[in-house]
């Protein structure tokens, strides 16, 4: 009995100088082109609330509804780059992570934690506890992190289609 065998030589060529491989095909997908709108938003979020947090201290208190919301906006914004910067340097993560279950448990969570930090913020707004510069600062907030929000149950929505149970 006789069986063919195909051998197949790869050759790679690599110099002593190293670069960087960017999988910028991954920005042209829905899940990264949620991620970098997470990102962006996210930063927003973070740079708005920070000055104002800073500049207009409004209550003693550590557990406020703008001190939560920043605390929920930093979070999802540095998890969120870690994984954008991961599919971004990897040309299999994009693939693979997508399929664990770790993307649905993080968008699930970044989803209501975010909704939970922006209803607080608006509710706090919308009692009239902030002087109106920084009321007009912390509404937008809280409507870009509704946004937010929105975007990470769309992404969640889009890693559970795509999740793959072993």
């Amino acid at each position: 009995m006789s069986h063919s065998v195909v051998i197949t030589r790869t050759t790679t060529t690599t110099t002593s100088t190293s670069h960087l491989v960017l999988n910028t095909g991954y920005l042209r997908t829905t899940p990264g082109l949620l991620k970098l709108a997470q990102l962006i938003i996210g930063a927003v979020n973070v740079g708005l609330v920070a000055y104002y947090i800073r500049r207009y201290p409004t209550s003693g208190l550590p557990a406020s509804a703008e001190f939560f919301f920043l605390l929920m906006a930093v979070a999802f914004l540095v998890g969120t780059f870690c994984l954008l910067a991961s599919c971004l340097v990897s040309l299999s993560t994009g693939g693979i992570i997508s399929k664990t279950i770790y993307e649905l448990v993080y968008h699930t969570i970044a989803f209501l934690l975010y909704l939970i930090a922006s209803i607080m913020l608006l509710v706090d707004v919308t009692n009239g506890r902030y002087y109106h510069t920084i009321k007009d600062a912390y509404m937008a907030a809280a409507i870009l992190g509704l946004i937010v929000s929105a975007l990470y149950l769309f992404s969640a929505l889009l890693a559970q289609r795509s999740y793959r149970g072993i």
